[in-house]
């Protein structure tokens, strides 16, 4: 069976060759009745398919050639408006303040827009040319420029001029420079700062630091405070006295933890050590327990006291 299958596909080279060649014939008979049918279809269509192609065709091309030419127009338009404009602003070199000048001055001078809007800028923000040089200093003005210009800036007297006469208005003493007699005592936890401001030696800020530090006090205890901000008591402590009346005292069986830190003689460990042992030991009667604690030292304790109360 096998010899009959293998000798009904056996062929020689002579049959071999003749295989290949119809089947080459039978592609080339295919592929061309595909060309000639799509030829035909394309011979087949309509006249007005036909035209309607080629008028897209050429509306196509002339949308194209008509966005060209509006291209080039607008350039030859804008170079033509450009030499127009820069033509029609003859340069006039003539004298001229820059304290009043306008803008057509200005052009005609022969300074560009974007030159001459600086200039404006700088004068309604009311600056001043005092002297000539003083116009060599705007923003993109040029040595050439300048040096065209220069013998033609006039600034009149009254410009060049600083007014000064507002200065001389009066001549009385401002009431901050009236200073109190010596043996003049006030009360350092009373006085204002107008009233501070009395006292030789102690101006505007130095009377503004001591109302300030007085108000994170809660008053002063004793002179010796002022040493806290770095004032020179040896010169001060002469003016005033103290009224330990005046002192407020911070309750602390009742104050939370940031209340307590703002006080410059209390940080926030020892706010926060306060807050605790009260919460376990209950009502405070005195800062003797404090004693033990490493957050509080034998000073903290002593000037801790003239601040706080227990109610």
């Amino acid at each position: 069976m096998q010899n009959l299958f293998k000798d009904f596909f056996y062929f020689t080279r002579g049959e071999k060759r003749g295989i290949l060649i119809l089947i080459a014939a039978i592609c080339i008979v295919f592929l061309g009745g595909y060309l000639i049918s799509a030829r035909q279809r394309r011979n087949q269509m309509s006249p007005d398919d036909r035209s309607l192609q080629a008028t897209s065709q050429q509306a196509y091309e002339e949308f194209i050639t008509s966005l060209e030419e509006q291209e080039q127009s607008g350039k030859k338009q804008y170079t033509s408006y450009k030499q127009k404009n820069e033509e029609s602003i003859p340069i006039i070199l003539t004298s001229f303040n820059p304290n009043t000048a306008d803008s057509i001055t200005f052009r005609h001078l022969g300074l560009p827009a974007w030159m001459i809007k600086n200039v404006l800028h700088y004068r309604a923000k009311g600056g001043k040319f005092r002297k000539t040089e003083d116009f060599k200093k705007i923003y993109g003005m040029t040595e050439e420029q300048y040096s065209v210009l220069s013998p033609y800036i006039h600034i009149p007297p009254e410009d060049t001029a600083r007014h000064t006469s507002q200065l001389y208005i009066t001549q009385t003493v401002p009431v901050e420079n009236i200073k109190y007699e010596t043996g003049t005592v006030l009360d350092l936890n009373l006085a204002d700062t107008t009233e501070l401001k009395k006292i030789p030696g102690i101006g505007s800020g130095i009377a503004r630091l001591i109302v300030g530090y007085r108000q994170r006090l809660g008053g002063f205890y004793q002179i010796k405070q002022l040493k806290d901000i770095n004032l020179d008591i040896q010169q001060l402590q002469a003016w005033f006295n103290i009224d330990p009346a005046n002192v407020h005292r911070i309750n602390l069986n009742r104050t939370g933890v940031d209340r307590l830190r703002s006080h410059p003689y209390i940080n926030f460990y020892q706010a926060k050590a306060i807050v605790e042992y009260r919460k376990k030991k209950g009502s405070l009667t005195s800062l003797k327990p404090f004693s033990l604690y490493e957050e509080f030292t034998k000073a903290d304790l002593e000037r801790i006291s003239h601040y706080v109360c227990f109610e």
